[in-house]
Order: structure tokens, then C-alpha cells, then sequence
């Protein structure tokens, strides 16, 4: 016979870590590749304007994009107008207004200056206008255009690793070293990287664009000067018009990058040691704790289990010998956590919302597991725009019924008599929390004039959406909870409820609660940065492979410390331990919120009082279905818990 492998939970840390590291470098392309011929037109297409943080200035001052085509930019536009180009809904969501432009790129032919305007004329920025360009150039925003799936980036180089890789977007403009004012660029040298797929056959690999500010640049008719390096800077004057000539170069660039890599020189790691470091720091705390706890843990219930099923033992032998005299070994009275087997299963206080909790939050675990997964394994490339947010959306209205199984499945359990109400409020109260939050933040938005925001029509596709296929899949599942046979308690229920002692220490609820809630929290905390930094800051997040390994990290503490914190409390004679469960688990959310502050305070750097409210109230709505994830993974946990370990010792 084969000797049976071990697997010991160093070795699966170290398969997770090498899994997380070749999710970085492997990904699925979401587009077929796309071959050029010579002289084929290869299409420049644009997007939003977003603020970023820069080198001089590193704090993102505004949380509003604008389109390509808002009229106090005055870009020049295609002949036949700006055409809006088609997007994914995760696209549209997350705030991307694709459309044409009046670029004309031809594969392989190179261009040594061409005026951007069909018109060949400059274009004229009144006061008015140049006062709100300046503000966005000192607000560091960025342009963002695509070609061929690829972001226009600049070359950069990291100080602290020496590595050589593309930032995503280019500066509307820059500061001026000498005056302190700002400049705007309009003159544009593209470098388009290449490689030959086959004979006659070229596919983009690399899109660069390195912006420049030249006040001589000059547009007469069909002829162009772009001026040169040395020629003083473009300033846009607030006290009266300028005229500004657009104008760009193109330059192609053979490659040996294939198509399959060319996503690499974007996908760059800052200060990648000091990640590997806290990652693994924090992932050989969590498995330590983990493992400290679940042993300590099982070898005291083993010896309670056995000491109360010896008792019990004791007694019937006494009982049936008729001498009605117990042992005097101190075993002949029940303590701990057995005294409140007649109470534990007692119905909480408030158990629908507690149900609707527990099955909104199953919906978001499978939600967020399967996104984490399916992205982990390259599904979702960053060449698909939007799709991270689209298989998000998908996936949280497949499990709506998972929602409803679930609800009505613990609904029962807990002896509920509001169905209707349940089969009402389980799929309507978080989502209409969520669209209710998100409509009031989207009005900001509106009111901005920002680009942002969200399309009426596409909110009411979201509700459609949700409407057609969530709440008839919600409401089928807890219909097959509500016939399903109820999930029964090894014990029974006393009629009159059992006095709780008061709560001394650090188990009191509060203290309790934010003790059992830092310790998840430090599982994501490595990754949390980075995920802020990703919505706030305009960067690509990729690292699936490290956001998989910190989600189960923080599945398993949360878990842990919850049954945990159950345990303390049985013992403790204090039978109410659903609510707790939840909240304990779920204060995970709450340090989410206050690290969402931390951020603020040392990445960002608002400019106006409308951009901080967007900031707080996204943030607390992250915050508030972090709460219910991790409420339910803890309550779920002790759940189990609780009826293994009554079901394993005996009670008359």
C-alpha cells in the first residue's frame, strides 16, 4: 500500500503563496487578438479625464472624472462628430465614457507632425475656461486613452527596484518649475510598440504618450509645426482668451513583447518585498492563532464532553442501585457551558432581521469567493474593461437564491412565524439599502457635472436586473427553506428562560466585539491598501492570488474567533449567543471603515467638501457589507459549533 501523503498547513501556505504568485504573471486575454496590416487604421480611442496622484504632489485632491468632450476643454473632435463606443456594465459603473477621436494612426506609418483638429485651426479658451483647466491641471488629472485595448501610459522607473514599467494615463498638464503655474500640454508624442505576429500580420503590444506644453506650436491650414523641445511652455491666461494649437506625432516601435505579455509592463508591483513580507507576517500570525485556538479549544471540550457524559453516567448507575446519593468528587453537579443546554437553542430576540442578515450574507460570500476565484484563474483580464465589475453583478443575482434557501432555512431553525414578511424583506432590504445609498451619492455626482455618473438608463437596467432574476431566484429559494424539514436541536427548551449572570471584564459586549473584530481585520489590512488605492487612484489591481489568500485567511479568523468568543460566553452561562456571534465577527467592518479614514488622512487630499462626502459614503457602504459577510461567516461558524457540541454529550 502507497504511504498517504501529508499535508500539513505549512505546505498548503506554500502552495497558496505559489499560486498567488503565478496569478500575477498569468492571465486569459478578454479580447481576441486583433492584426494589423500596413497602412491598416489602427483606432485612438479616449476616455474620461481622472484625477491622480503624481510624483510631486502624491495625494488624489478630487474623486470626479469628466468626459473627454465637456466643452472647457475645447478637444478637438472627429469630422463626423464623437461617437460613443459601446461598453460593458461594469464598464459604465466604474465611470468609463469611451468615444472616437480625431486621431488617425495607420499601422507602421510613422507621423512627424499633424494638426489633431480636422479644422487645422487653434482653438480659442476663454478666461472662463482657462480657469477651470488650470484647476484641473493642479488637481493632477489625467488623460486616458486606449489603443487596441491597451491604456496610453508613460514610462516610469520604480527608484526603489530599478524596474522600468508604464503608469497608466499622462497629465493634463504640469506645474511649472520656474513660474509655480500651471501648463497645459498640447503637443503629443505617441510611441505605438508592435509586434509581428506572422508575414504582414502586427499586433499592439505597447501604447505610450509623452505629453508636451509648447506655446509655438503653430496650425495654418493643412500645415502643422509642432514646435520643438526647447520652446517656451503654454499657459492658458484667466484674464483673457488663448489660442491653443493641437497637434501630435506617431511613432512606431517593433517589439519582441507577444500579445499574450503585453498587459506586464503595466501590472508592477511598488515596494514588492515589503508586501511579501507583511503578507507572510500576517499569514503565519493568522494560521498560528488559528491553530492555537482550535487546539486549545478541542482538548477542553473533549475533557468537558467526557467529564459530563461521565456524570451523567455516575448518576443513572447510582440512581439505579436506589442509593440516591451522588459522588462527592465534585462531579456531581453541572458547570460550565452544559448548564444552559435547556436555554442555548432559546429563539434570540429579533430573529427575521437576524435571518434576512445571514442570507444576504451567504449571497455576498459566494458572490465574493466566486469573483475572487474566477479572477484569480484569469478569467478576468484587465484588456476586458469592466469585466470585474459586470461577473460581480452576474454573480450576486445567480445566489439570490442562496439568499433565500438560506434565510428561511435559519428563519425556521430559530421557530419564525413572519414568512410573508421574510419572503418579502430577504431579497429587497439589502439591495435596496445598497441602490438607495448609491442613488443619493450618484446625485453629487450629477450635480457635479461629473462624468461618473451613473445613466439613468443603465439604473434601471441594475433594477431589471435584480427585479427578473434575483427576487423570483430569492423568493424560489426561501420557498424550498420554508418546505424543507427545520434543522433540529439536540436539546430541548425550557419554558421559563434561565437567569444570565451579569458580564464582567473584557466580556462584556463592546469590549468583546471589538476585540473578536481586530483579529479578521488584520488579514486584509496587507490588501486593503491596495484595493484603495485602486478605486481612489486611478491604479490596475491584479493581485487576485494575494486577495485569495487573505480572503481565506480571514474566512478561517473569523470563524475561529467567533466560536471562540461563543465558548467564553456558553461558559459564562450567557445563552444568547446569536446576535453576538454576529456582531463579533462583523466588527471587521467597522476597523474596514476607520482604515478607509486612515487612507484618507495619508493618500488623499480633497479639494472641495462634495469629494469627501462621496469618499465617506462609499466608504461606509464598503464597510456595511463587510459587516454582513463577516456577521455571517461568525454566526454560521458558532451555528455549527454550537449544535456539535450539545449533540455530543447527554442530557436527559
Amino acid at each position: 500500500m502507497l504511504p498517504r501523503p501529508r499535508f500539513s498547513a505549512l505546505s498548503a501556505l506554500n502552495f497558496l503563496l505559489l499560486l498567488s504568485t503565478s496569478s500575477n504573471a498569468f492571465y486569459l486575454p478578454g479580447v481576441s487578438p486583433t492584426s494589423y496590416t500596413d497602412g491598416d487604421v489602427v483606432p485612438l480611442y479616449v476616455n474620461h479625464l481622472t484625477p491622480s496622484e503624481t510624483d510631486n504632489n502624491p495625494n488624489v485632491q478630487s474623486v470626479y472624472s469628466f468626459d473627454y468632450y465637456s466643452s472647457e476643454f475645447h478637444f478637438c473632435q472627429p469630422s463626423d462628430g464623437p461617437k460613443q463606443v459601446a461598453e460593458s456594465l461594469g464598464s459604465i459603473l466604474f465611470g468609463d465614457r469611451i468615444f472616437t477621436s480625431p486621431f488617425a494612426l495607420r499601422m507602421r506609418q510613422n507621423v512627424q507632425c499633424a494638426a489633431v483638429c480636422a479644422e487645422a485651426e487653434p482653438v480659442t479658451f476663454p478666461p472662463a475656461d482657462s480657469t477651470v483647466v488650470n484647476q484641473r491641471i493642479l488637481m493632477n488629472y489625467i488623460y486616458n486613452w486606449l489603443v487596441d485595448g491597451l491604456p496610453a501610459g508613460m514610462q516610469n522607473e520604480d527608484m526603489a527596484t530599478g524596474d522600468i514599467f508604464t503608469l497608466p494615463g499622462f497629465p493634463l498638464g504640469q506645474i511649472n518649475t520656474d513660474t509655480g503655474k500651471p501648463i497645459l500640454h498640447n503637443h503629443y508624442e505617441i510611441h505605438v510598440e508592435y509586434h509581428e505576429a506572422a508575414s504582414n500580420e502586427y499586433r499592439v503590444v505597447g501604447f505610450r504618450v509623452a505629453p508636451y506644453s509648447r506655446a509655438d506650436t503653430v496650425v495654418t491650414g493643412t500645415q502643422a509645426s509642432c514646435g520643438s523641445q526647447d520652446s517656451p511652455a503654454l499657459q492658458l491666461s484667466e484674464d483673457q482668451d488663448t489660442k491653443v494649437a493641437w497637434t501630435y506625432s506617431v511613432v512606431w516601435e517593433r517589439s519582441d513583447t507577444p500579445f499574450a505579455t503585453r498587459w506586464d509592463k503595466y501590472l508592477h508591483v511598488y515596494d514588492p518585498k515589503i508586501h511579501w513580507f507583511w503578507l507572510i507576517n500576517s499569514a503565519v500570525i493568522v494560521c498560528l492563532l488559528v491553530g492555537m485556538v482550535s487546539t486549545i479549544l478541542l482538548r477542553t471540550l473533549r475533557k468537558d464532553i467526557a467529564r459530563y457524559n461521565r456524570l451523567d453516567q455516575d448518576i443513572a448507575l447510582e440512581d439505579y442501585a436506589g442509593t440516591g446519593i451522588h459522588d462527592d468528587d465534585g462531579l456531581a453537579e453541572d458547570s460550565g457551558w452544559k448548564l444552559v443546554h435547556a436555554d442555548v437553542f432559546r429563539p434570540p430576540r429579533y430573529p427575521l432581521p437576524l435571518a434576512v442578515l445571514v442570507g444576504n450574507g451567504v449571497q455576498l460570500f459566494l458572490m465574493t469567493g466566486f469573483t475572487i476565484a474566477f479572477a484569480l484563474f484569469g478569467f478576468l483580464s484587465p484588456s476586458n474593461r469592466g469585466s470585474l465589475g459586470t461577473v460581480m453583478i452576474l454573480f450576486y443575482t445567480v445566489f439570490g437564491f442562496a439568499n433565500g434557501y438560506v434565510s428561511a432555512r435559519v428563519y425556521k431553525f430559530l421557530n419564525g412565524e413572519g414568512w410573508r414578511r421574510l419572503f418579502m424583506y430577504t431579497p429587497m432590504c439589502l439591495p435596496l439599502f445598497v441602490f438607495a445609498v448609491f442613488f443619493f451619492l450618484n446625485l453629487f455626482v450629477w450635480a457635479r457635472g461629473a462624468s461618473g455618473a451613473v445613466p439613468f438608463g443603465t439604473m434601471l437596467v441594475l433594477v431589471l436586473i435584480w427585479f427578473v432574476i434575483s427576487l423570483p431566484l430569492s423568493l424560489a429559494g426561501s420557498w424550498l427553506g420554508f418546505r424543507s424539514e427545520a434543522i433540529r436541536a439536540p436539546t430541548r427548551t425550557n419554558a421559563i428562560p434561565r437567569q444570565i449572570p451579569p458580564p464582567i471584564g473584557w466580556m462584556k459586549p463592546i469590549p468583546a466585539i471589538l476585540v473578536a473584530g481586530v483579529l479578521p481585520f488584520t488579514a486584509i489590512s496587507v490588501e486593503l491598501s491596495f484595493i484603495l488605492s485602486s478605486l481612489w487612484s486611478g491604479r490596475f489591481y491584479y493581485m487576485f492570488g494575494f486577495l485569495f489568500l487573505c480572503f481565506g485567511l480571514m474566512v478561517m479568523m473569523c470563524a475561529a474567533v467567533t466560536v471562540l468568543m461563543v465558548y467564553f460566553m456558553l461558559c459564562a452561562e450567557n445563552y444568547n449567543w446569536h446576535w453576538r456571534a454576529f456582531y463579533s465577527a462583523g466588527a471587521t467592518g467597522a476597523y474596514v471603515f476607520v482604515y478607509a479614514l486612515f487612507h484618507w488622512v495619508r493618500s488623499l487630499s480633497f479639494a472641495s467638501w462634495t469629494s469627501g462626502v462621496l469618499y465617506l459614503g462609499y466608504s461606509a457602504l464598503m464597510s456595511v457589507l463587510v459587516f454582513v459577510l463577516t456577521g455571517t461567516i461568525g454566526f454560521l461558524a458558532s451555528w455549527l459549533f454550537v449544535l456539535k457540541i450539545y449533540d455530543s454529550i447527554k442530557v436527559d
